[in-house]
Formats: C-alpha cells, structure tokens, sequence
C-alpha cells in the first residue's frame, strides 16, 4: 500500500492538461504517476540508482551486463524473452541502458494490455529467473555490443579521459563490458560470473534505491492500486546510495595536453575544467548561462571569430560528465587543417574570452533573456512519445525535488552573479584538460588506452605556457551577444481556423504548388514551412551533386551568425540538398518567422561565392566522403542496398574522385545554372493563417520568377524530376559482396532485402502485419538463441513508394554468407508459426497493428512530416491510415498465408530477393559464391550501375501529379 504521498504540488507546464500524483509505496519506492486521457500508448520507466560505478573491481561492465540480463525471463514469467515478445506483439518497444549511477529500463505498448506488461515489467525487480544457460550467451551479445563501438572514436576519446583520473575512482573505470572482463579473467581467477551477478543484483536493487513513472490513460486512483498491487513486492534493503570519495582528477590529471589518433579524419580539441556540479545550484544555473555565452555563434562570440580565421567549423560549450560529486566542464572545437596549425592560439582565444566574461561580471539581462527563452521553451514544449517521457522523469526523480521532477533545470530563475562568478573561476588555466585529436599525431604517440587501443601521448602545460599562448592570440573584437529579436512577444493562437483535417491545395502556378494544414490538433504557437526547390540541373551529375551539397552548406554558413539568434529563441531551419535540388525548413515559433524566411530567400537569391569560405566548407564535404568508410558495417550494407534500388543516384567514391578539382569558379557557374529552371513544392502548417501562407509564397515566387531578369524559370514539362525505383525480377535471389571499407572493423553485415511492391493500402497492411509478427521471433532466434549479433532487426522498408522487408544483422562471430543462410533458415521455422497461429492470436496481431495505424500525432512537427513524406512521395494519401486501418478489417487469415507463401517463403514463385553482404577482416575468406539455403537462382552483381540500367523501374507515384492542367 502507499504509504505516503506528500502533498506537493508538481511544477508542470501551463499547456499540459495531464494529470500527475507522486506516492511513496510501503517499501520506499517512489512512484510518479501521470494520467493522459488522450494518449494512445502507455508507458513505463524504472530508474535504478546503481550503474557502472558500482561494478566491482575485476568485473568491468557487471552492471550493464545485468541490465541485459533481466530481459530473459522470471519465476512469474518463466519461458525465455517472453516480456519482450509481450511488448512487440502488443505495439510497444523496450529498452534500457546503464549510466554511471543509475540504470534504467523503460517500456511503451498498447493501452489495452498495460496492466499486464506493467506485471511483466515489475518482475525485473521482485524474482528475475538469470539462468546459467542464458549467462554465456549474453556475454556474447555485451561482447557484440562492445565490438561495434570499438572503432568508433566518441567511445574512444571518452574511454581515454576517463583513462586520464585517478585509477582508484570509479570514473576511471570500463563500464561497457566484453568476454575478457565477463568471462575469460573472472573464470581464470576461479570466479563464477553468474553467482557475482545474482550477488551483485541481491545487494544493489532495493526499492529504496529506485523511481517508478508510470504513465496511463486510466485515473490516478485506477493506476494507484494497480501500481502498488504489482511493485510493493520489490525487496527494500535499504540500501544506502553509492557514493565515492574525493574527486576523480589530482594535480597529475590537471594542466595536461593529451594528443590523440582517432580513426576517422578531422581534428577536434575538447579542452575541460573539474567544476563544482551544477547540479547543487540548478536555479542560479550557472553552467547554462557560461554555455550559452561561450558556446555562442552570433558576432563577436568565440565561435564566429574562429569560424572567420578559418580555423574551425563548430563549437560546443556546458557541462559534459557530472554527478553530484563531480563534474566537467567542457568546450569542443572542430577545427579545420589550419585550425589544427593554430591550437595554441585557439586556446588563447578562449581564455581571452573567459577573460571578458571575468571583466564584464555575470550580466542581469542576458540572464533574465535566457530565462525568459527557457520559461517560453517549458510552458510552450511539444508533447513527446510516452516512452521518451517516461524516460525523461524517471532521471529527474533521482536527482530533484518532486515539485521540479518534470521541470529539471529547465527554469533558471534566480540571478545570482556570486555562483555564476564561482563556476567562471574555476574555468582557469591551472585546472584546465586539453584533449587534442588528429590523425597527424600516428607515429607520434608513446602511450595505448587499454581498453579500445587508441594511441595518445600526455605532456604536462604551465600557466606560463597558457599566458603566452594568450598574449600571442590575435587581437579580435570578441565581445557579448546582442539582445536577441528573435524572442516571440505574441504566443497568441490565431482564429478562424476552418477544421482541416488533412492538407489542401491551397494555391498553383507554374512555378509553385502550397499545400497548408492550419493547427487543429495542438493549440501552440508554433508553424511549420518547408520550400522543396526542384532543380533538374542539380543531381545530373557527381559533380552536380558535391557543387549543390557544398552550395547549401555555404548557405547555412553565411546565415549562421544571424540565425543562431533564432535558433536561440526556439526558432529552427535548415538548408539541405536532396535528390532533385535543395530544401529549406523552418520550425518553431511563428510570430518571428516570416522575418527569418524571408532573410533565407534574400541569401539563396542574392548568393555569391566567398572564396575562403569556399576552401573550409570543400575541406570539411571532402572529410565527410573521406569518413564513409568507417562507418559500421551495416550501414554501409545498407547504403549499398539504396545505390542498388535507387536509379540515378551517384556513388560517394565518384563524388570523392571529383572533390579535388572542384573550384569557386565552378560554384559561381554552377549556381545561376542549377536556378535556372525550378519548381517549388511547399508546405506550410501550424498557427499561421491561409491568407500569410499564400502571401510568403508569392513574395518567394516574386523573388525568384518576376522581373526583368528573373533568376528562374519554369520547368518544362519533361523536366519534372522523380524518383524511380529498380524492379527486381520475381523469382531471383540478387547477391551482392564487397569487403567491408575499413580493413581493421572485424565486423560484417548482412542486409537481407525482400522486395514485395507498390504502394498499395491492402498490401501494405499485409507485409506490415507479416513484419509485426516476425519482428520479435527474429530476434529471439537470430540474436537471443544463435547470438549472431548486437545489432539484430527485421522491419519493412519503403524506398519512394517501393514497399518491402528486410533483415539487418552485424556481427563479429559469422560473415554474412553464414548469417544469409541463417536468416532463410528462421524464414522456414517462422513458417510452421504462422500455420499455428490461432484464429484469437491472428485476430489480437491485427487489432495491435490498428492501433498502431490510430496514434495520434504528438506535435506539429511529427504531423508535418507524415503529411511532407506524402507530398515528397507524390502519393498524396492524406487518409492513409485510416484507409490501412480499413484494409486491415477486412484482412483474414488466410489473406496472411497467402502473402507470406508467395512474397516471403524461402523459394516463393513471386519471390524478389536482395542480399548485401559486407565482410569484415575476420571473415573475408569466407568471400564465396557458395551455400544458400533456397533453390532460387542466386545472381552474384559485379557491377551496380550495369544491373541497375539492365532492370526496369517502378513507375513512380508523383507520376499523374506533376503533369497537372493549370
């Protein structure tokens, strides 16, 4: 029973109708339960205080590894994967992860059935069943997990600070785990892993040491009993909060320069001060107003002075590692090659800088700007997936009073110039950390990070060293940032909306098209604007393609100093290219946007090539291409299968090829060239009448189309561009190898590609009704039994219109040929399950995927997108789930036997299959044209682009609609 719910009043936003109530069961687990009408999922997040700190010693990663285990199975709930097989049946998803000091599981499903996976959920913590049989597979699946990070240089650089502290602290610690500190050295000491889990699980997880958020569509009193009925049988032991002594950094660790190799090219430089958490004075907020001051991109900050020497392309500032013990503070640079000349110098500009924030003392109205920005940011938020919700609070709970568990330090609102004063002075060159990464320090280093093997050197930096480094900076005008015009004044919702329920043509011409959908859903004064720039010029070509990349990332460059302000006030966009021209995009509060719209418009018409500017966005694009090739295997699996299916897309290594020879003068022709023919495609919804969407349209067309010498014409006819589609031939099985692109990534992908069809309601729901039931088999089977991979999933895919399914599978321990065989195998055993599902269980599977289909939107920008894809699709299906949901009643069961025997079935008449392998340095040998499990022709692709211009193509679906009559 409860025994305590202190009556205290939960600090919510103004918009949130949601109702909340906080209880303290009778075994000191505190509960928050939130009431949601509306929702159409439920949810639920368990915070553990215990994480990875709390690992013994010689056990590294016990308590992730235990946060994997007790998915498998408990005394209540026996048969293995059973919770997660409940929760995918029933529309939902599961997850957890370990942090430092706290580990957290969380759910959502369908609100019909919460009751009992909220039973499901509540066994992790009473009676978890960790059998022997499932301990060493799991240590394979932490070892997996491990494998794939171990190239990656975020793991990398935050496993080699931590390296530099104190050894006896548990910051110092590994915390993810592999078979080495799981099962070799544990074994070799005559240690039994899974006895140390089930003690270290026994002495840790203790009601008193966790929070529970709860989130439901029922009343609070309905979900009181129900919460207390299932959670009250979790063990309290008492026990106390881990807590450790001393911070993780002694004079040794302070004033040091660490130069490191990382695997991927560019250079960064983290530079960190140990600052007293901000934690303890999360009202003054004193790491939120130095971040935002030293992380700032408007003129005169630290950033937009080295963005204009050249010497780098971003800048992050604000608190990095913290506990209510200690904490970092820390600024990342990413520098440019000349940049990377210059560090000295960089780091003297920010101690300059940090100089000026000292002369100028904590200022009032830039404070009271940020908090008046955070209090609209708070009482204005969009609502978010119960799941991330859930998750969210679950965290505060450990760390806040209940009045502020939802608000965090979201709300800074005491001005207290002593505490931002005391952080600032601890920003100081006799504390500082220099973390300097490049690929120019290979061969250059003495020391190896044990745990991932990155290669570093350490040389100890005075404060004399500082100072000059100071005195021999440039002397630029750093200086503070303006008041901000971009803050919204008028949060008003406008009137007369007509009750759309979906997009309407609002407005044609020959150079335009205005879909608009005005807010009938969210109350908030908020709008979405997205301008799709059909240009038949600008993909015609690789080097078409790296000339309109580069031209609208100059765009963002040129803009950013001014539109960081906006971005600041809650006010976002973006310039990207795309498959057919270019697209801008702008979120947020409406009252400031046509302000910022029309400024993007001015740019894009108004656009000349600065040449310096040029040479560090070419040299960043040419990075970005240069790094493709370590990215994990199953991504590139993945970005092989679209070149495959997509016609007329250019591969990375031609446009790297091109890269070098592209020039200004390129760009300065290039540019009128790829404007001179154009269609818009726009969309405009939110809180913004019709009347303002036609005028921001036509003031857009009067820009680019009028006058006597316009910037673009009309496109002809001939020239609308869409995307096409390979139709694989039935009956054929496709192969196609290649090794994977970095030859030390072990790692090898498989993606197991099951082409099916074309945008069609009835088909639609069947496959998405086969991935719904074979999603949680697959992974039981392929990653929980065979233990093949971390990364384990099979959902369907949708390429313009082209509808599938397809199974990912990265893994260490098999190539991809033995992986292929593997998933056709689980094909066939997956086949007998679907003959013996029953009439009830077939029936329950469809009603899932219903309510499914019936989610609502949570906020404007999800909605925009779902109703933007059918645009940028040409299908136009505004009613689409309610169309699917339709499909889905009339579905029977027979209906799902017979898609399955004819698209899916190993060796299906109809069947079209595709499979990317990429094999990693373990298994390159296994490269052979042998083995597979169907008698389908299996057709081994040497060549992409000569398969692609052999095969026909699906018809797109933008077909009818760009030939309209005006």
């Amino acid at each position: 029973m409860a025994v305590g719910q202190e009556d205290v009043e939960i600090v919510k936003p103004r918009s949130d109708k949601r109702q909340y109530k906080r209880l303290v069961l009778s075994n000191s687990l505190q509960v928050l339960l939130i009431s949601d009408p509306d929702t159409d999922k439920c949810a639920a997040s368990m915070d553990v205080n215990v994480g990875s700190f709390s690992d013994p010693d010689g056990l590294e990663g016990l308590a992730h590894f235990l946060e994997h285990m007790l998915f498998y199975a408990s005394e209540k709930y026996p048969l293995e994967d059973s919770y997660s097989n409940y929760i995918t049946r029933h529309g939902g998803s599961t997850n957890a992860f370990t942090a430092s000091e706290h580990t957290n599981y969380h759910f959502d499903v369908n609100t019909d059935c919460f009751e009992e996976a909220l039973d499901r959920f509540a066994q992790f913590f009473i009676k978890p069943l960790m059998s022997a049989d499932a301990t060493m597979r799991e240590i394979k699946a932490v070892d997996s997990e491990n494998q794939k990070n171990l190239l990656a240089d975020g793991w990398r650089m935050n496993q080699l600070r931590k390296h530099q502290s104190l050894e006896g602290h548990p910051y110092h610690k590994f915390s993810t785990g592999n078979l080495d500190t799981l099962a070799v050295r544990p074994k070799a000491r005559g240690q039994d892993t899974r006895h140390e889990l089930l003690n270290f699980y026994d002495e840790n997880y203790s009601a008193n040491l966790m929070h529970l958020v709860v989130y439901t569509k029922e009343s609070l009193d309905k979900i009181q009993t129900i919460v207390d009925g299932k959670f009250q049988e979790i063990r309290n032991t008492n026990r106390s909060c881990f807590h450790f002594p001393g911070q993780p950094c002694t004079s040794e660790h302070l004033q040091i320069l660490v130069r490191a190799v990382p695997i991927k090219e560019g250079h960064k430089l983290r530079i960190a001060w140990p600052i007293t958490p901000s934690i303890h004075h999360y009202k003054e907020a004193p790491c939120r107003y130095l971040s935002h001051l030293i992380g700032h991109e408007g003129e005169g900050s630290l950033f937009y002075v080295l963005k204009t020497l050249g010497w780098a392309t971003g800048l992050s500032a604000g608190e990095g590692d913290s506990t209510l013990e200690f904490s970092f503070f820390e600024v990342g640079i990413d520098l440019t090659d000349a940049g990377h000349e210059h560090m000295q110098d960089i780091v003297g500009l920010l101690f300059k800088y940090i100089n000026l924030l000292q002369q100028s003392g904590a200022c009032k109205w830039i404070f009271d700007e940020l908090s008046a920005v955070c209090e609209t940011t708070f009482h204005y938020q969009d609502k978010t997936p119960a799941i991330s919700y859930v998750v969210h609070v679950a965290c505060n709970m450990q760390k806040y009073p209940p009045k502020d568990w939802l608000v965090g330090s979201s709300l800074p609102s005491n001005f207290s110039p002593g505490t931002i004063q005391m952080v600032l002075d601890q920003l100081s060159p006799n504390k500082v950390r220099i973390f300097w990464e490049s690929k120019k320090f290979e061969g250059h280093t003495e020391m190896v990070e044990p745990w991932y093997g990155t290669a570093y050197s350490v040389e100890k930096i005075s404060d004399s060293m500082i100072q000059e480094w100071i005195l021999s900076a440039p002397s630029e005008n750093l200086h503070l940032p303006d008041s901000n015009i971009f803050i919204p004044t008028d949060l008003s919702l406008k009137d007369g909306h007509e009750k759309a329920k979906f997009p309407v043509l609002l407005r044609k011409s020959p150079y335009s098209t205005l879909w608009y959908k005005p807010d009938t859903m969210f109350s908030t004064p908020k709008a979405y604007v997205k301008i799709n720039f059909n240009c038949p010029h600008a993909n015609d070509s690789p080097e078409a393609e790296v000339l309109a990349d580069i031209f609208t990332r100059l765009l963002m460059d040129y803009l950013n100093e001014y539109a960081y302000y906006a971005q600041v006030a809650g006010l976002y966009y973006g310039i990207h290219n795309t498959d057919s021209g270019f697209q801008v995009t702008l979120v947020g509060y409406n009252h400031k946007l046509r302000i910022l719209l029309e400024t993007v418009i001015e740019k894009i018409s108004n656009f000349n090539v600065k040449p310096d500017r040029f040479s560090v966005i070419k040299e960043m694009v040419t990075k970005e291409y240069q790094n493709f090739k370590f990215q994990q295997p199953y991504q590139q699996a993945m970005y092989y299968c679209s070149l495959i299916l997509q016609d007329h897309t250019w591969p990375w290594m031609e446009q790297l090829e091109v890269l070098p020879h592209i020039e200004v003068e390129d760009l300065a022709k290039f540019t009128p060239m790829m404007l001179s023919r154009a269609f818009l495609e726009c969309f405009i919804a939110g809180n913004i009448e019709c009347n303002e969407a036609v005028s921001m349209i036509q003031h857009i067309e009067d820009v680019f189309f009028k006058g006597s010498n316009p910037i673009c014409q009309p496109l002809f006819p001939s020239q609308h561009l869409t995307n096409r589609v390979v139709k694989l031939d039935r009956g054929m099985n496709y192969v196609y190898s290649k090794e994977g692109l970095n030859p030390s990534d072990e790692n090898s992908a498989l993606v197991h590609y099951i082409q099916v069809h074309r945008d069609d309601f009835v088909m639609n729901v069947k496959l998405q009704l086969f991935a719904l039931v074979a999603k949680q088999p697959a992974f039981h089977q392929l990653r929980s039994v065979e233990q093949l991979g971390y990364i384990t999933v099979l959902t369907h895919r949708n390429d313009s219109g082209i509808r599938g399914v397809q199974v990912i599978i990265q893994s260490s321990v098999k190539g991809p040929q033995h992986i292929d065989t593997r998933v056709q195998f689980f094909l066939k055993m997956f086949e007998s399950k679907l003959y013996e599902m029953t009439s009830d269980q077939f029936k329950s599977n469809v009603n899932v995927l219903i309510d499914m289909k019936l989610e609502k939107h949570k906020n404007l920008r999800e909605e925009s997108g779902f109703y933007w894809q059918e645009i940028s699709d040409g299908a136009l299906k505004f009613d689409r789930k309610e169309a699917e949901v339709a499909a889905l009643r009339q579905l029977i069961q027979q209906d799902l036997i017979d898609f399955f025997n004819e698209y899916i079935k190993v060796d299906a008449p109809h069947k079209k299959t595709l499979s990317i392998r990429v094999y990693g340095s373990l298994h390159k040998s296994d490269n052979t044209s042998a083995n597979n499990e169907s008698s389908q022709p299996s057709v081994h692709l040497d060549d992409i682009f000569s398969f692609r211009r052999s095969q026909a193509l699906y018809g797109s679906l933008k077909g009818g609609f760009v030939q309209m009559k005006l």
